[in-house]
């Protein structure tokens, strides 16, 4: 089975097998949100493991 390149480029692994997304909501209508709320956005968030298991299928791992 091939690796789905759109989820690869959307999701980091880390060295314990989690799987790590970007936070959502950094697009547009950042005008309203405190700078504190802009920052903490910056970062990768942790996918729930119900979520995890589908990725790491469409990862091929």
């Amino acid at each position: 089975m091939k690796t789905r390149k759109s989820i690869l480029k959307r999701f980091k692994i880390t060295k314990n097998g989690k799987i790590l997304r970007r936070a959502t909501g950094l697009n547009h209508y950042r005008a309203k949100k405190t700078g504190e709320e802009v920052r903490k956005s910056r970062k990768w968030v942790l996918v729930p493991h119900v979520d995890a298991k589908k990725i790491k299928k469409l990862l091929v791992i």
